[in-house]
């Protein structure tokens, strides 16, 4: 097949650090390449692809020092993919709505894998001034504010078996590794840890908007912390790794229904089980008991890192392999794809039909 993908151009497919977005589109796209279809990433010029490179932008935006507003690059990214849509058996957007009004001028068949939170209040009225544009959730749980909405499928995120290193054997922290923003629970993994004795160590980005955040909330805390908290910044790359696989177990206290949760993955892809709150995706991603726990208060928390030891790691890779590689997520893709091909309804428009492939059904 020909197959566009539209990648958001905040970060670097895939990105040097934090990303998740672009991650999973570099994930996807090369296992598209490796599975022989005709791939074309229409993404940031410093990305890294075997599929064909259109680049929207020299640099990703994140990483630009005299990018001032982001929206003029994503309105050119749209002309360049707008331009010949003749070209692609079917266009992949990763980078929110809008491409919408263009899709319905420039008819063609595509599909958009919805990242981010679904707040009826916000897309509510969108999804349904658009019915016809196909979506795709990253988990079911993402669906459920507006699950009237055209969702094609539900497609797990997945990463490839050779990225992480699995470790048999544990070290003597816990991990914690995301954003330095309040929804990611970054102050109750602290308390987590200082309860429970343990060495936490946290490698988190700080954005701009979330430097005032982590000034006034987290630096106070790991001062008063230091016996207990480690803060090391940003990590990518075989630091991820050596941080993730080394660790006891992965904190995951999130305080907002998490879309998907990569890092969960690339825990478990290590052999790190998982301790995560009740929200989101996570009973769809960790079973409870078997890669990790699922908790609702910073007591079970505490109770669990106690007993994370004598959960199984080499089940947390196998899990990993089973359910969350790369070309599981690629082959349900392209089981997408293909359907919306030669799928029309009665008025000709691609993509009508409801959601018939869900997935997320936790391990036993």
């Amino acid at each position: 097949m020909r197959i566009a993908q539209i990648a958001p151009l905040y970060e670097s497919v895939p990105p040097r650090l934090y990303g998740g977005t672009e991650r999973v589109v570099s994930y996807l796209t090369e296992e598209l390449v490796r599975l022989g279809h005709e791939v074309t990433l229409f993404a940031s010029g410093d990305s890294e692809t075997a599929a064909e490179l259109v680049a929207a932008c020299p640099r990703a935006l994140w990483r630009t020092a005299d990018c001032r507003e982001t929206l003029p690059h994503h309105v050119r990214l749209m002309e360049l993919v707008f331009r010949d849509v003749s070209r692609f058996d079917i266009l992949h957007f990763h980078c929110d709505y809008l491409h919408f009004p263009l899709l319905r001028r420039r008819p063609c068949r595509s599909v958009t894998t919805l990242h981010g939170p679904v707040h009826r209040a916000d897309l509510g009225p969108l999804l349904e001034e658009y019915p016809e544009v196909p979506l795709v959730s990253i988990s079911d749980n993402q669906r459920q504010p507006i699950p009237q909405a055209n969702w094609q499928a539900t497609v797990h995120h997945g990463l490839p078996r050779n990225l992480f290193t699995y470790r048999r054997h544990t070290g003597d922290y816990l991990a914690l590794l995301g954003r330095m923003s309040p929804e990611k629970g970054v102050d109750r993994a602290i308390e987590i840890a200082r309860r429970a004795k343990m060495k936490l160590r946290i490698a988190a980005k700080v954005y701009p908007e979330e430097r005032a955040y982590f000034q006034d909330h987290i630096e106070p805390l790991l001062r008063q912390s230091r016996e207990f908290v480690e803060y090391i910044g940003e990590v990518g790359g075989r630091d991820k790794d050596e941080f993730l696989g080394n660790a006891r177990a992965l904190l995951f206290p999130i305080d907002w229904a998490e879309p998907f949760g990569l890092v969960m993955i690339e825990a478990l892809a290590c052999g790190a089980p998982v301790i995560a709150w009740r929200n989101g995706s996570v009973p769809e991603v960790i079973a409870d008991g078997v890669t990790g726990y699922i908790v609702d208060s910073i007591d079970e928390a505490v109770r669990a890192v106690g007993q994370v030891g004598s959960l199984d790691r080499c089940v947390c890779r196998r899990v990993f392999e089973e359910r969350f590689d790369a070309a599981r997520m690629a082959r349900e893709y392209v089981e997408v794809y293909r359907r919306l091909v030669v799928e029309r309804n009665a008025s000709g428009r691609v993509g009508s039909g409801k959601a018939r492939v869900t997935k997320g059904v936790p391990v036993a």
